[in-house]
């Protein structure tokens, strides 16, 4: 275990020499730097340059947040202009963890060289191009433009995978067919749902508004996600990420299963800054794993509860990963609401989680580590209290205070970190005996090293939220979200008729309530394949701004909400959000759990498989969420409305239900449950999604107490039907 008094950097992007790790955490790393941060190995000169161009990336959004008068477009076309640079010297054509292309290729010299220049000439020609132009492109925008939207695909292609440029260049040529579009009558009546717009029409759309590349999803990457995501990066490389775990290891490693509590726990406390689910993988699982391993967990056990626990950092408020921030545009709400908002879910998802680990060690008979291989928790919080300072004044600030703007917060809060990063360090050299100079020195290389991590982790949420512009651009310009929702509402209405009928035969049955629900249930569960579907090629963010420009007004149509009311919308947003999440550990692509598996040395599909198990629950919470939005504190059509002595119990029910639905899936409560057993726990945890009476969740308990007792007796009978070496 890694001494609590010394940090130990858990950031695995720069400057790794590998020593002291196995070969399975060198893959691992290898998988996040391919898949988040580049994988090209540069030296010299060129690796000094993409240091140089990440600092002053930094530099350049701490000023922005700093004034907050820079134009709306200059900003998200200068930070589009910085992922761009980046994008193109750090992330190779082909990703091949191992065999990173070393160098930058003479024509990514090129392409990047462009597509940089693409951005600088909107910048420089956007004045003449409303306020002369009236808007309208003339060739050479035509052409940059153009240029813009292929150059950006391809570093999409490189930094976030195939699926996203596919699927934009579908909506492409979708706007370009009907009557007034490029492509004409050929492809049939039935595909031309719209007028059809010209090349020029769509390069306008997408490159010369804020409707298109540099639409909103871009603007929050560039106003707010960068920020938090360098707070993440200086805060993780000041210690606090190491002492995270020390903690988590200190208070639950000797406890049944200890290890993977402690992973939990960890995930959670990391959550808060930091949400890239492969990344936290690495960071934490190469200690978790191991120690769940030691202790009995087998090596895809061990994997997929690092992935579960990972994953859902990106749930836990105050950062939520970049898309929650979109969210919060997208709700047109203040960001502290959301986080309020999205507090309960996130403690419910991890409280359960806990369970399912608890669960794993009863199946399997584990013990805790011995206390005397485990960080003292004492001297652990002694060493790094301070480390709470930071963190409290954000969250605080965040919530409590109404005039701060988020940025500002966060920027506020780099401020501290940084001035805490140089006093940390002279400390520790007039410590150790060495000069305060040095010290002083060694904080400048540190924080040198987190602007470099965060502007290099920046890079794919940049593109990513640029990219999705395109479609969301298409979308708006087309109305194809009118003709899915018909499409959609065409097949609910099907259903609803079918189980209409069929409800209608059984005397004193509700057949309209039943037909409304079910019809409900069925674009729920397709909104959730396409969201599922869609993550596997996809991070959790451009899923989200696909799926909510896309699935959400499909949703709220057929719900009959009123989408101009955040308090209705809420609930249908963090459902897609939830889903997307879960996409990062379903197979077959699931990343993180190929970046698990390397560590733990199992089977990555298996790893993927059984992380998607352990992940259920979060699709039960999703749709707790939805059928009963209190959980969300919405109450009387307006958030943040549930007093504090109705949350409490309906929390308890939901956790229940969650426990309940978690057992049931693992087949395995206090022995191995039958299948009445597991069918009894599954109509338990079902009664307690949707709010009803309080005599309904009363029988549900009983259901849960009438398996526990059962199998209470049956344990006296025998010994338990899984033994310990299962």
């Amino acid at each position: 275990m890694t001494d609590p008094t010394r940090p130990v950097s858990s950031d695995p992007t720069l400057d790794h020499t590998g020593i002291g790790m196995t070969e399975g955490e060198k893959r691992a790393l290898e998988m996040v730097e391919a898949a988040e941060t580049g994988g090209r190995k540069l030296f010299g000169w060129q690796k000094t340059l993409v240091t140089v161009i990440a600092i002053a990336w930094c530099l350049f959004q701490m000023y922005a947040a700093q004034v907050g008068t820079i134009d709306t477009l200059l900003l998200r076309a200068t930070h589009l202009a910085f992922a761009f640079a980046l994008a193109y010297l750090v992330f190779p054509f082909r990703k091949m963890p191992g065999q990173a292309q070393a160098g930058v290729p003479w024509y990514d010299w090129i392409l990047g060289t462009a597509a940089v220049g693409t951005a600088v000439y909107l910048i420089t020609q956007y004045p003449t191009i409303a306020n002369v132009q009236g808007g309208v492109l003339n060739s050479t925008d035509v052409w940059v433009g153009s240029a813009m939207a292929i150059l950006l695909l391809l570093a999409a292609w490189r930094t976030i995978g195939i699926a996203m440029p596919i699927v934009a260049l579908v909506f492409m040529l979708y706007a370009l067919t009907g009557p007034r579009g490029l492509i004409r009558g050929d492809l049939g009546p039935q595909l031309q749902l719209h007028a059809g717009q010209t090349w020029p029409q769509v390069v306008g759309q997408l490159f010369a508004n804020t409707e298109g590349i540099f639409g909103t999803a871009i603007g929050v990457s560039a106003q707010i996600v960068f920020l938090f995501v360098l707070f993440g990066s200086v805060f993780d490389k000041l210690g606090a990420g190491e002492w995270f775990m020390n903690v988590a290891q200190g208070l639950l490693g000797g406890f049944r299963g200890g290890p993977a509590k402690a992973s939990v726990l960890s995930s959670a406390l990391n959550g808060i800054i930091s949400g890239s689910a492969v990344s936290n993988v690495v960071t934490g699982g190469n200690i978790t794993i191991g120690t769940m391993k030691r202790v009995g967990y087998t090596a895809e056990k061990a994997g997929a509860i690092e992935v579960a626990s990972s994953s859902n950092g990106q749930l836990m408020p105050p950062v939520m990963g970049a898309a929650a921030f979109i969210m919060a545009q997208n709700l047109n709400i203040e960001y502290r609401t959301l986080i309020l908002a999205a507090a309960i879910p996130a403690f419910l998802c991890y409280s359960a989680l806990l369970v399912v680990t608890h669960i794993e060690a009863l199946k399997l008979g584990l013990r805790g580590l011995p206390r005397s291989e485990l960080p003292s928790v004492r001297r652990t919080l002694a060493s790094g209290w301070y480390y709470l300072i930071p963190l409290g004044y954000l969250i605080g600030t965040l919530t409590i205070n109404p005039e701060a703007t988020p940025e500002r917060i966060a920027l506020y809060t780099i401020y501290l970190m940084i001035a805490m990063m140089f006093v940390q360090e002279a400390w520790r050299a007039r410590r150790d005996g060495r000069t305060i100079g040095r010290g002083l020195l060694d904080g400048g290389r540190m924080l040198v090293e987190a602007f470099e991590a965060g502007a290099r982790s920046m890079i794919g949420i940049a593109i990513a939220t640029a990219a999705a512009g395109i479609i969301v651009g298409i979308v708006t310009i087309t109305g194809l979200g009118f003709g899915l929702a018909d499409i959609v509402q065409l097949v609910s209405e099907g259903f609803r008729s079918f189980l209409a009928g069929v409800a209608g035969l059984i005397p004193g049955v509700n057949a309209t309530a039943v037909a409304t629900f079910g019809a409900m249930l069925i674009v729920l569960l397709m909104a959730q394949l396409i969201a599922l579907i869609l993550g596997m090629g996809l991070p959790t963010t451009a899923n989200y701004i696909l799926m909510s420009a896309l699935i959400v007004p499909i949703v709220a149509k057929i719900a009959g909400l009123d989408t101009t009311n955040p308090a209705q919308m809420l609930p249908v947003h963090m459902f897609v959000f939830y889903f997307g999440i879960m996409a990062d550990s379903t197979p077959p692509v699931a990343l993180a759990a190929f970046a698990a598996a390397a560590i733990s040395g199992g089977n990555p599909v298996a790893t993927g498989v059984q992380a998607f198990q352990y992940e259920l629950r979060t699709a039960l919470l999703a749709y707790m969420m939805f059928f009963n939005p209190s959980l969300l504190l919405i109450a009387n059509g307006r958030l943040g409305g549930v007093p504090w002595t109705e949350a409490v119990p309906m929390v308890l029910f939901a956790f229940i239900g969650l426990v309940a639905f978690s057992a049931a899936t693992l087949r395995f409560l206090h022995r191995r449950t039958n299948f009445l057993q597991t069918l009894l726990l599954l109509v338990a945890s079902f009664i307690l999604i949707i709010p009803t009476h309080v005599l309904w969740n009363l029988a549900a308990l009983g259901l849960i107490a009438v398996v526990y007792f059962w199998q209470k007796a049956e344990s006296r009978k025998g010994p338990p039907a899984v033994p310990a070496a299962a």
